[in-house]
């Protein structure tokens, strides 16, 4: 491994203590110095030898500090973003990347100036549901899909206690920004930027004034259908992954361990990280000779987000191209802004 790259969180809520952290202090392509911590300096409880900055400006103006992080609300992103680059950084921007496909081209346009990086945080491409949906779908044993489902079915009628995340006025909010970017991400890492779509949002919780369920149909050749939908009303969950054939079908629930497993304390270097629990397997459905249906039961592999910080350290000390590429962020943005 290449010498290690210097990096920066700017805040440790959830996402800095479970989606962050705990891979920059266990890969060895990664020295996590720093963090911004304006006013409760909690992460060197669990990480003694960390830098903790009350500012923005004073992480920006450690010269070691190679790589930022930008995992702050929603509607600060850009502006941090560039704040990052302008200070001579590559930037890893949780999603969604900014508000809007002109603020992304820009954002992009301004890295390439400076001859730096950005990464956009699309975890999701690495949960093991969704490795093992992907490897159904390329196998062919669908046959010609037809129609293609993926859902986040939560239930949350009470409203985030944290206010911004519920006020109407500020922008970048809602489930069209909060969990949309995954599944969209998804469908374009699987089936790339569809021909067209249509999109139907709604409020649907009591006072709501941010939306909280969307719709997509995704259109692209050969008649396929794709469907992407979340919502906050959903007692019962649907599967999550569905795939339909000329061939057969397949079935899948949402079981990626990885999220509980960190916020439990679960380092990514424990070998059980990452393994579905047992009766999570999907349903395969083939159709035989005469209609003759046949079942099988496909168990996931082991779902790893240590493969994103792989492939930013590739590209930041080999010139690798990373996974997530502008395009796909822009097709994303025109779905989300739409």
């Amino acid at each position: 491994m290449s010498k290690p790259i210097v990096t920066g969180l700017l805040s440790y809520g959830m996402s800095g203590r479970l989606f962050h952290a705990p891979f920059l202090s266990t890969n060895a392509g990664f020295k996590l110095k720093a963090v911004v911590e304006r006013n409760h300096k909690k992460m060197g409880g669990t990480y003694p030898d960390i830098v903790s900055y009350n500012s923005v400006e004073e992480l920006l103006n450690d010269s070691e500090i190679e790589l930022v992080i930008v995992n702050t609300p929603n509607f600060t992103h850009y502006d941090l973003a560039k704040q990052v680059l302008l200070a001579g950084k590559h930037v890893l921007i949780e999603k969604p990347a900014a508000a809007n496909a002109k603020e992304v081209k820009d954002l992009y346009d301004l890295a390439k100036a400076h001859n730096l990086h950005i990464f956009v945080y699309q975890n999701r491409r690495w949960d093991s549901d969704f490795l093992a949906f992907k490897e159904i779908i390329e196998s062919g044993r669908l046959g010609r899909l037809t129609e293609v489902h993926l859902r986040y079915d939560r239930y949350k009628p009470i409203l985030a206690v944290k206010p911004f995340k519920e006020t109407g006025d500020t922008p970048v909010n809602g489930l069209v920004y909060d969990l949309a970017p995954h599944i969209v991400d998804q469908a374009i890492a699987l089936f790339g930027r569809p021909l067209s779509f249509d999109k139907i949002t709604a409020k649907q919780r009591d006072n709501s004034q941010v939306i909280d369920y969307f719709n997509f149909r995704l259109n692209y050749t050969g008649e396929l259908k794709v469907y992407l939908t979340g919502g906050l009303l959903f007692p019962e969950p649907l599967p999550s992954f569905v795939a339909h054939g000329t061939l057969g079908s397949f079935l899948k629930y949402r079981k990626d361990p990885q999220e509980p497993q960190l916020d439990a304390g679960m380092l990514p270097t424990d070998p059980a990280y990452g393994l579905e629990p047992e009766c999570s397997e999907g349903k395969l459905v083939t159709m035989g000779v005469d209609d003759l249906k046949t079942v099988e039961w496909i168990k996931s592999g082991r779902g790893n987000y240590n493969h994103l910080f792989d492939a930013v350290h590739h590209t930041i000390r080999n010139g690798a191209l990373y996974p997530i590429t502008e395009e796909h962020i822009s097709w994303q943005m025109e779905l989300l802004e739409a």
